[in-house]
Formats: C-alpha cells, structure tokens, sequence
C-alpha cells in the first residue's frame, strides 16, 4: 500500500503525515508514506485544496488534516 500525502509542506500537511505514520502504525501494516510537493504532481491528481491523502493513488481526503482513526477507517475499509 502506497499513502501519499500531497501538500507543499506546511504545518498542516506535517501533521497529515505524522497522522497517517500513527495510523499505519497503531493498525500495524505495512504501507509507503511518500511526501508529494511538486504542484504539478498534486494537481496531476485532481487536488484544489491541500493537504490531500492519496491511498494507491485514489484522493481520499482534501483540505484538512484528518486525525489516526479516521485515517484507520479510510485504510481498513480498502
């Protein structure tokens, strides 16, 4: 599994990240969290608003930090 966090770095997309790394971990499974900051990759997926979470390329989330458990949710129910 493949979580990309698409944003350019700001506070809000750290703390995106540092959630999803929470989410993986708690679940315990095994998943690549790649950091997406080139405006024209993150556009390439259809993202107006960041930080966005891309899981297996599918946007799932855009334009706030959602917290480990919804993350959970979103990566338990692929």
């Amino acid at each position: 599994m493949i979580i990309k966090i698409l944003g350019t770095g700001c506070k809000k997309c750290v703390a995106l990240t540092e959630n999803a790394q929470q989410a993986v971990s708690d679940l315990g499974i095994e998943a690549q969290i790649v950091k997406v900051t080139d405006m024209a990759e993150i556009a390439a997926h259809g993202v107006m608003s960041t930080p966005a979470l891309a899981v297996d390329d599918k946007v799932v989330s855009m334009g706030k930090v959602l917290t480990p458990n919804e993350i959970e949710r979103l990566l338990q129910a692929r």
